[in-house]
């Protein structure tokens, strides 16, 4: 996957069968539907891919325990499926993970335990393993932090991890292997029309400056939080169908949370799901739920979001974390779907296709765990706006770039899947890029090397936000690692030192934001 040669692909005029903007889940999981079907596909995205909501999740492929309790069967039974096809599509990226709810009340267990074997029913064939009941001591056995005062034992059951922004690469690699046109930093500044009838897209290319037209059969808006906003160049009046809800995550040591076992908390005191997860040698504490007005690529956790985690964490925990030992704080905003409803924690999370009058399609809504549904849906759908040959959706049973059978945690790069064989051959051919980039990340000289090459990796920070997880997984570590990912990336591009040292200066003002302020 090479941008050089994905923008040569964009000569003015050039004509695709469907263009989509937006490189999040959403869109990514479009380009290699409709690829894979056999269609020309270009998808543009205005930054990086993943560079939003679709970096910032809890990262956890689940079927909802949430929507069970609320009745929504459809969405859980939608969820589980898409769960079990994604662990065996992308096992590289996605592997099977308990959670313990740990009983504090008499009536905790049999209310949680009933909820959980009809969570391991509706998964059916697709299944990971059975939920059961814990005793006190199997709870403590397993989450040796927990807080002990009160509790009577719990409920442990299982669910998916896996890495966002990783899988979210892997689907480019996948679409572009299928034909498909990828360019990130590519923004879509209008929408052209033929009489009434979108017919394609005005580009800027952010890199060059460059500008062009491209045409299209149809246009797909898959665009996230922002889906208002290219809603609006097609209408100026169309009325907003978006409620944006910020979640923020804590990433602290793994001290916090020893062993394998991550920690679900049903209800908080607003109403969302706590998770505390083992992740990266790290542990993933979150989320809030907290409404916003305007839509940000790089939003900012909030002074009361922050007390919230602290105050929600410290009651499950014989340790209470402190300012001091979160690694990282990053924020991400859900596109939630308007609802007449008094919180954000009641609107859904369920997928919207609309069609405008123009026929311009927004795909809007979701979640990861159902991305592959949501583009099945949204291509049958620009087939037909589109006037497209109907062709079967094949990507029940399509590998995800990097899938191959001997996935494991125990593999060093296993994250990379069947690419990690390329990256050791760098270090052979080169064994100074077996050095670590830092003496607190696990991530090598290598690994930049390869995300330049066959990635589109174009900044220090789609290397440390998006490829590594560096930046999440500590943000101070980071920043002192930026000017070796610069000097690595700026031989690869071809770059003077002066663009390494604005690359530097960039990424340490962005990573900023990623510490607790004193």
């Amino acid at each position: 996957m090479n941008r050089d040669h994905s923008v040569s692909q964009l000569t003015d005029g050039a004509a695709f069968d469907i263009v989509i903007i937006g490189g999040g889940a959403s869109g990514l999981g479009a380009a290699v539907d409709a690829a894979s079907r056999g269609h020309s596909v270009l998808l543009v995205e205005q930054a990086d891919f993943a560079k939003g909501t679709s970096s910032r999740s809890t990262k956890l492929v689940h079927g909802g325990v949430r929507y069970l309790k609320q009745g929504n069967i459809s969405l859980v039974l939608e969820a589980l499926r898409e769960r079990g096809l994604l662990c065996r599509n992308a096992p590289h990226l996605v592997h099977n993970l308990s959670f313990v709810i740990p009983n504090y009340h008499w009536w905790e267990g049999p209310f949680y335990g009933i909820g959980m074997k009809v969570y391991d029913g509706l998964a059916g064939r697709l299944g990971l393993e059975p939920s059961r009941w814990l005793t006190r001591d199997d709870v403590i056995g397993l989450l040796p932090n927990i807080e002990q005062e009160g509790l009577n034992g719990g409920i442990i059951y299982h669910d998916g991890q896996f890495d966002d922004s990783r899988l979210a690469i892997n689907l480019a690699q996948t679409a572009a292997e299928k034909g498909a046109v990828l360019v990130n930093y590519m923004r879509c500044g209008g929408l052209i029309k033929d009489g009434a009838h979108v017919s394609g897209v005005r580009l800027r290319d952010e890199e060059s400056g460059c500008e062009i037209e491209v045409r299209a059969r149809v246009v797909i808006n898959a665009t996230g939080v922002f889906a208002d906003a290219v809603r609006r160049m097609d209408d100026a009046d169309s009325k907003p169908i978006l409620s944006p809800s910020q979640g923020i995550h804590f990433v602290l040591p793994r001290e916090f949370l020893p062993g394998d076992t991550a920690i679900m908390i049903p209800k908080t005191d607003d109403g969302r799901v706590l998770f505390a997860v083992p992740w990266h040698g790290r542990v993933v504490v979150g989320t809030t739920d907290t409404p916003v007005e305007e839509s940000s690529l790089e939003p900012r956790a909030l002074p009361e979001e922050i007390e919230f985690i602290f105050s929600q964490v410290s009651r499950y925990l014989t340790r209470d974390p402190k300012r001091e030992d979160v690694l990282s704080v990053y924020a991400g905003l859900r596109p939630l779907i308007k609802a007449e409803a008094g919180s954000t924690a009641a609107l859904s999370r369920d997928h919207l296709i609309t069609i405008s009058d123009s026929g311009l399609i927004t795909l809007a809504g979701g979640k990861w765990t159902t991305y592959r549904k949501m583009a099945e849906d949204v291509i049958d759908h620009a087939e037909m706006i589109g006037a497209l040959d109907h062709r079967q959706c094949i990507t029940h049973e399509l590998p995800v770039h990097g899938s191959h059978a001997c996935a494991t945690d125990e593999t060093p790069l296993h994250y990379y899947g069947s690419d990690a064989s390329g990256i050791r051959a760098l270090i052979v051919t080169e064994p100074v890029l077996g050095e670590c980039l830092h003496p607190r990340l696990e991530f090598l000289k290598g690994e930049v090397v390869w995300h330049v090459r066959h990635e589109m990796a174009r900044t220090v920070e789609d290397v440390l936000a998006r490829r590594t997880r560096a930046l999440l997984l500590d943000a101070r570590a980071s920043m002192e690692a930026a000017p070796i990912v610069a000097a690595l990336m700026a031989k690869e591009l071809d770059r003077d030192e002066a663009w390494a040292a604005r690359q530097v200066a960039e990424y340490r003002a962005l990573a900023a934001g990623y510490l607790l302020p004193d």
